[in-house]
Parts: C-alpha cells; sequence; structure tokens
C-alpha cells in the first residue's frame, strides 16, 4: 500500500549521515502543531514508523526533505527531478521514489536518509509507485500513453519491464496503490481525468492482467481525480476527486460503489490507517480541510481546519496526496501551503480519538502540612467506561521531578476529587492526567498552589551595643528549628558606600543551633545572620546594627614642664607662648573634629570656645593658640568626633580625652 508502514520489531537507534541531514533522531511533537517547510511542490507524503520520519516529496526541486515527529526538518535528499511517488518497503528500511525526469526509481536509505540505489527505467519517466507481488510498479507516460512499467529486484540484475497495460487504459501514468491485504493485487487511476476511470490488476503471475476497470466508476460523473488509497483488508479502494464532495468505496472485484465518507468541496487527498480508519482531505479555503474517520462510520471523528497564514481571504489548503498516518495512529501528518506557496506541515496528535476536557481545581493559598483538596472534572462528547480514573503528581521543591500521589476515580457525572497534604511550603503544582483509551484522548490538567511555610527563627547578638575603633567582637547567631537546611551566614556591611556588605563566615550550626564568627569593627556596622531557608521553612535574615568608635587622640606642644595638680596632668606655658594643639583621627573623606575649649572658674568647667575644623588627608590638624591668655587660670582642651556633624555618619560619637593647661608669667 502506498502510504501504509509497519513499525520495526525493535526500536534501533540510528545516526543520520553529516552530509545529508542537519540534525539526528526522532522527536515527538505537541499537540496539533506546525512547521514551516522548504518546498517548491509536493508530490506525495509518507511516514517511517520505525525512524519515526516523515519523507515528502518534492518534484520541482528534485527532492524528498525529511522531518521527524516533531516536524524538524532533519535534512533533505537531492538530485531527484520530478521525484514525485514515494512507496515504504514493508521493513521500513528503503523508500522507493520514481523520479520521472530522470527516468530512474531510486532507493533511499531511510536510517541515513541518502540515496542506496538508482535503477534505470529506460526512456520512461516513472510518477508514481507501488510494491506488490514481489515488484516494484511504476507509472509513466502522458499525452495518451500512460502505461505501467515493473522493476524485478529480486535477482542479481534488476528485469525491467514496460508496456505492462496492454489495454491503453490511461491518458497519463496513473496513480497506484497496493495492499498488504490484496498480495498480487494492483490498483491504478487517471489523475485528472473526467470522469474517474480506474483499474485493477492481477499482477501475482510478474505481469499486469487488468481484473476489473470502470469509467466514471459509481455514475457518479465525478473528475479529477487526485489520489486513491487501498484499504488494509484489501476489499476497497478509496478516491479522492474534485466531484463528487465525499471520498468514494469502490469494491476492488469488480470496482462497484460500496460506500462513501462524506467531506466537502473539492477532495484532493485519502489515507488509511493499518487498522482501516480514514484520513480524507479536501482543498477548502473556508471549510474544515482534514476529515478523520473511524473505518466505515458516516460522520467524521474529527475535523481540522487550517489556519490562514498568507495574505488571502481564505485559509491554507492541503496539498494533493498531502496525508499521511503515523503507522501506531498516534499521529496525522498534513501538508498545507498558502497563497504565497509556503509549505507547513502540520502534526495531528490522536487524530482518531474523541476530545476530552479535563480541568483541575485547588486553593490558590494553603497552609503547610495541612490537607487540601484538588477538583475538578473529565468530560467528552462520548461516555467514558465505569471506572475511569485520572492520576495526580505533585511537584514541588522536595520533588521536583514529580512525584506520583495515586489515582481519582471520575464520578458519573464527570467530577473527581483528590486530598492531599503538602509537607513543602513554596509553589505546589499537581498535576492531573487522564491517559485516554480506545475512543477518547489523553488530557492533562494543572493547578498550583501557593503553600506557606514556616518561619525560622533566627538570633544574632551585640545588637545596638558600641565598640571601640578597631575591635574583634564575637558574634553568635542562633537558629531554630528548620527541617533539612542548617546553615547560617553571617555578613557585616560597614556604614559608607566605599565599603561593601561581605559573607564573614557561613557554616552549618552547632548541635545548640549556634554559629559564631569574629568581625573586626572600624565603623558602625549592619551585621546580619541569614538562614536562606529549606523545602518547609522559609528564609528568614536577622539584621543588628553595632556601633564603633573613631580612633581620637591629641596633644599640646610648647609647654615648659609638666606637672600634675588638682589631680590632673597640666601642661605650663609662659603667657608669651602660643601653644600648638594637635589632632589625631581616624579619617574619612570630608569628616571634621569637634574642638572644644573649656576653663574652669565658680568651682566649675564652662565651655568659651567650640569649633569643628577639617581634617587634613591624613586625619590630622594643628591649632595655634595665640589669644594672649591670662596666667593662672585653668584651661582644657579635647577633639571630638559628633555623629553627623563632624560631617558623616559612619562612626559613633567618640569624645578625646581632655588635656589640661595653664599659663605663667
Amino acid at each position: 500500500m502506498r502510504r501504509r508502514t509497519l513499525p520495526a520489531a525493535t526500536a534501533l537507534a540510528v545516526l543520520f549521515s553529516s552530509v545529508a541531514l542537519v540534525a539526528a533522531g526522532a522527536g515527538s511533537a505537541a499537540a496539533d502543531t506546525a512547521t514551516t517547510l522548504p518546498l517548491k511542490s509536493t508530490g506525495d507524503v509518507v511516514v517511517d514508523g520505525a525512524h519515526q520520519r516523515v519523507f515528502i516529496s518534492d518534484p520541482t526541486a528534485g527532492q524528498v526533505v525529511v522531518t521527524n515527529y516533531a516536524g524538524t526538518v532533519l535534512g533533505a535528499v537531492g538530485s531527484l527531478p520530478g521525484v514525485r511517488g514515494l512507496e515504504l518497503s514493508p521493513d521500513s528500511g528503503t523508500l522507493y521514489a520514481a523520479v520521472g525526469d530522470a527516468d530512474a526509481i531510486v532507493a533511499i536509505d531511510t536510517a541515513t536518509a541518502t540515496e542506496a540505489h538508482r535503477w534505470s527505467t529506460g526512456t520512461a519517466g516513472p510518477k508514481y509507485v507501488a510494491l506488490t507481488g514481489g515488484k516494484v510498479w511504476f507509472s509513466y507516460g502522458s499525452g495518451g500513453d500512460g502505461n505501467i512499467g515493473s522493476l524485478d529486484l529480486s535477482g542479481t540484475d534488476p528485469v525491467l519491464a514496460l508496456g505492462q497495460d496492454t489495454g491503453r487504459t490511461f491518458y497519463d501514468a496513473p496513480i497506484l496503490d497496493a495492499s498488504a491485504g490484496a498480495p498480487g493485487t494492483l490498483v491504478a487511476g487517471a489523475p485528472g481525468q473526467s470522469p474517474v476511470v480506474l483499474a485493477v490488476y492481477d499482477v501475482s503471475s510478474g505481469t499486469a492482467s487488468r481484473s476489473a476497470y470502470a469509467f466514471d466508476p459509481g455514475n457518479t460523473g465525478g473528475g479529477n481525480l487526485a489520489d486513491l488509497a487501498v484499504t488494509p483488508d484489501g476489499k476497497d479502494v478509496i478516491t479522492a476527486s474534485g466531484a463528487p464532495y465525499y471520498q468514494a468505496l469502490y469494491k476492488l472485484s469488480d470496482l462497484s460503489a460500496d460506500g462513501k465518507y462524506v467531506t466537502n468541496t473539492y477532495p484532493n487527498a485519502v489515507d488509511i490507517a493499518p487498522n482501516g480508519d480514514v484520513a480524507a482531505g479536501t482543498s477548502s479555503w473556508y471549510d474544515p480541510d482534514v476529515h478523520v474517520f473511524k473505518q466505515g462510520a458516516s460522520s467524521p471523528v474529527k475535523q481540522y481546519d487550517f489556519p490562514n497564514t498568507g495574505s488571502s481571504s481564505g485559509s491554507d489548503t492541503l496539498a494533493a496526496r498531502g496525508l499521511a498516518w503515523a503507522p501506531d495512529e498516534s499521529k496525522l501528518f498534513a501538508v498545507s501551503s498558502n497563497n504565497s506557496d509556503v509549505y507547513s506541515l502540520r502534526i495531528f496528535d490522536a487524530p482518531t480519538k474523541t476530545p476530552v476536557t479535563l480541568t483541575a481545581n485547588a486553593p490558590a493559598t494553603a497552609p503547610r502540612a495541612k490537607a487540601l483538596t484538588v477538583t475538578g472534572s473529565l468530560t467528552s462528547s462520548s461516555a467514558f467506561p465505569a471506572g475511569t480514573k485520572v492520576s495526580v503528581t505533585r511537584t514541588d521543591d522536595e520533588s521536583p521531578a514529580g512525584k506520583a500521589l495515586g489515582t481519582a476515580t471520575v464520578a458519573a457525572d464527570g467530577s473527581y476529587s483528590f486530598a492531599d497534604t503538602p509537607q513543602a511550603g513554596g509553589k505546589v503544582t499537581y498535576t492531573v492526567s487522564y491517559a485516554g483509551d480506545a475512543d477518547h484522548a489523553g488530557a492533562t490538567a494543572t493547578r498550583s498552589v501557593t503553600v506557606a511555610k514556616s518561619t525560622a527563627t533566627v538570633t544574632l547578638n551585640n545588637n545596638l551595643k558600641v565598640y571601640g575603633y578597631n575591635s574583634s567582637v564575637t558574634f553568635t547567631a542562633h537558629l531554630g528549628t528548620t527541617y533539612k537546611n542548617r546553615t547560617v551566614e553571617i555578613w557585616a556591611d560597614p556604614y559608607g558606600a566605599d565599603k561593601p556588605n561581605a559573607l564573614v563566615k557561613k557554616g552549618t550550626v552547632d548541635a545548640s543551633g549556634n554559629l559564631t564568627a569574629t568581625v573586626r569593627l572600624t565603623r558602625d556596622a549592619k551585621v546580619s545572620a541569614k538562614f536562606k531557608g529549606d523545602t518547609r521553612y522559609a528564609a528568614k535574615t536577622t539584621t543588628n546594627t553595632v556601633y564603633t568608635k573613631v580612633s581620637v587622640s591629641s596633644s599640646l606642644s610648647g609647654a615648659y614642664k609638666t606637672a600634675t595638680a588638682w589631680n590632673e596632668k597640666y601642661s605650663y606655658f609662659r603667657q608669651s607662648k602660643d601653644p600648638v594643639y594637635n589632632t589625631a583621627m581616624t579619617m574619612y573623606p570630608g569628616r571634621k573634629y569637634q574642638f572644644q575649649i573649656q576653663q574652669f572658674y565658680s568651682g566649675a568647667w564652662h565651655t568659651t570656645a567650640t569649633e569643628y575644623f577639617g581634617l587634613d588627608r591624613y586625619g590630622k590638624d594643628s591649632v595655634l593658640l595665640d589669644d594672649n591668655p591670662p596666667t593662672g587660670v585653668r584651661f582644657r582642651i579635647r577633639s571630638s568626633y559628633i555623629d553627623t556633624q563632624s560631617g558623616d555618619n559612619v562612626n559613633a560619637t567618640t569624645y578625646g580625652g581632655w588635656k589640661y593647661f595653664t599659663f605663667t608669667r
């Protein structure tokens, strides 16, 4: 049979030739997809189930394009001018191609998608090809000289026999087909002729003997035959012609009418699955293009209407002879084109099964470790068997590949219900699947629930404490109960844009839940303890602030002596000598220090001067005291960093030590 293929007993992994193909391996298409094809025309479509590939002949470009089941173009077999009819061997190892403009039958190795053999047909340019009776049969001729030839490849050398149709039945090369259900029987039909002409040949003897002939079979007045296919049981041939508007069945025994598959305007394709189901195609701008029938059914189980990918008012149309079944009937392939001659391969999944609708519902949010219920419905235009079940899978952070939860029985009204208690928090997705049955397609529905994670406890010591400059401070983070993650990170983020937040330590807490880290403090800092969470406990960060003083020192120079007086160490200056007051402080851009002088009188210290002076780039400054001070009076002086008032806020307020001094004559 022209398009029927037999799957290999064992699926074999094959490597495609790097010359002939751009990719290797078979793919699987998503439901009802389409991909653009590099074609200039189409002649025939054949599906190789063993390698899961589709072969499409292109007479204009002289090539056979190869795709996988996903429609991805794997490559092309070239140098086949005028190639049209294709036929796959029963073992799926060889694809025979009728190459009219090269007067040859070409064998293509399906495992490598490369030309394996080429046999001359003399001066006959073959157009269509079929296998039966142990021979390759092909049609050829035109202009009143249509005929049939054969090629016997069983011996050492091929044997060519032309002129097998001695009755001069056909004006042009007829379309050919055969079926394993009728071994030794060849069926031929005149393409494009009105009315339709069909003939059946007994080729079991090695030569073609016409056993049935019909001019306008069924007296339909139809014409413009575009395609034909013999049923797997070898009982009938189904035709697709421009008129009448149905795919007619005729008995092979006498070509009398034996039924019809009613479609719509301009039938132009037909293909039959190994189990007898029928794909009937029409060239219809404004109606469905593909009609799928169960064997012998009066109404299609499915119809497909192509979209409009071009610029015309009508949709894309089906190419003549542009339908082909996958041998396991899991997919139907159709070649279409738009008004700009852009070709597409359309892939329909489960084409003979009734579509089903599957829904899934669940709460948008839910607490962790609490029961929730997934509900939904499974519906179809045809009834489901009693006890039909859907399977439920849960995908979450603990089971990223999905965990099967079991099944739920579908009630008579199509509803189902399933209870679950999710242990992981975060996004939890429930996938409900119906595998399908002999009459119903499979379906999948998903529903996601945001499951709240438990709250983790993370504490950190030393909050709001003040430390001296350059202190090494130990911080202890404590992690409470979690599920599996016992890792904590301690970070330190010093004040100031020039110091980045930095990881101090990352590690597993000890048996008491603690992790310690030492931080050397030179500025105020935000110290954080971070727990990144696990599948059941949410991430948690606790941030404390610790303050750090500056380093500040000062000195007086020019004193003639120092001595202890009034319980302090005093510097003594001559009234004629101007003291120099020196300050050194931790530097920061734009930093100033507070200069403060106090005088002791009336039994207490009183501020007589306060001023802010800038520091040089080394954090130093000197002040000359030249106010002709009085003698016998007690003074003290200090330098301080005042948070924010000293020009920045990266340290805690730090008061320097007092320097005591007095003047004498």
